[in-house]
């Protein structure tokens, strides 16, 4: 029998290209102090929006009162803004002036 001839295909080497994502901007979420806001109700805020057990709570509320600002979290840019929209809410609610802010960390 006769032998057939396999024509050899070029080889190509395929590589993955990959894509260049970079980690999301994270961003502080700040109390700032302020002389009205109850001490106890920041403690709450912080246990409420931030997950904080009451002893890491009133570390950051003396943060807080003592430098002015104290930092509750650091998250991405939405997650942030909704954390900064629910307390400013909240305190609202509760007729309190406590302010709460965002920035790039």
């Amino acid at each position: 029998m006769g032998r057939m001839a396999t024509k050899k295909q070029p080889e190509f080497v395929l590589e993955a290209e990959r894509a260049k994502t970079r980690p999301p901007k994270l961003y502080m979420v700040i109390l700032l102090n302020d002389d009205f806001t109850p001490m106890d109700f920041v403690v709450i805020v912080l246990q409420k929006f931030f997950s904080l057990d009451r002893e890491q709570a009133t570390r950051v509320m003396l943060q807080v009162h003592r430098e002015g600002r104290g930092v509750c979290g650091v998250f991405p840019k939405d997650i942030a803004a909704t954390k900064v929209e629910q307390v400013s809410a909240f305190a609202r609610q509760h007729q309190h002036p406590l302010a709460c802010v965002m920035e790039e960390n």
